[in-house]
């Protein structure tokens, strides 16, 4: 696979996230207040089940993608990879460390501080998210 390709195809994936980490901090997110106590258990984990179904693949190919790119990348490119590499792992470290104990604690039924820190912190991977999808554009666009 040429450079372009995987430049491509880490585009694709990383503009799927950013479009999805938007939607999900935006509106769904915000939703959880509104589910009411009775039906939040069964709701958190049927969002978990999912959420995990959609996001896990193209988390695992930008993963994937990313370090791709660090092994092929022309000299121009390395300090864009880099980045972009950096920014996969903050996003992997929040992920896990985390928005992951935040559904935790909602599975056990909603609870008004792990819901606000979920939203909170989850600006961090919206952000980043849209930093790596500037960051894919140039890669493909040099």
């Amino acid at each position: 696979m040429t450079f372009p390709q995987l430049a491509l195809l880490h585009l694709i994936a990383t503009v799927f996230m950013t479009g999805v980490i938007w939607f999900v901090q935006v509106v769904h997110y915000p939703l959880f207040e509104s589910v009411g106590e009775r039906a939040f258990r069964r709701y958190e984990e049927r969002h978990t089940k999912l959420t995990t179904f959609v996001v896990l693949p193209p988390m695992f190919a930008e993963l994937g993608l990313s370090c791709w790119l660090l092994l092929r990348a022309p000299a121009d490119l390395q300090a864009l990879t880099i980045a972009g590499a950096v920014m996969v792992a903050a996003i992997w470290t929040s992920t896990f460390a985390v928005q992951v104990p935040c559904h935790a604690r909602l599975a056990a039924g909603y609870d008004s501080a792990a819901w606000r820190r979920l939203v909170r912190s989850n600006w961090l991977r919206t952000g980043l998210w849209s930093a790596r999808a500037l960051v894919a554009t140039a890669i493909l666009w040099r």
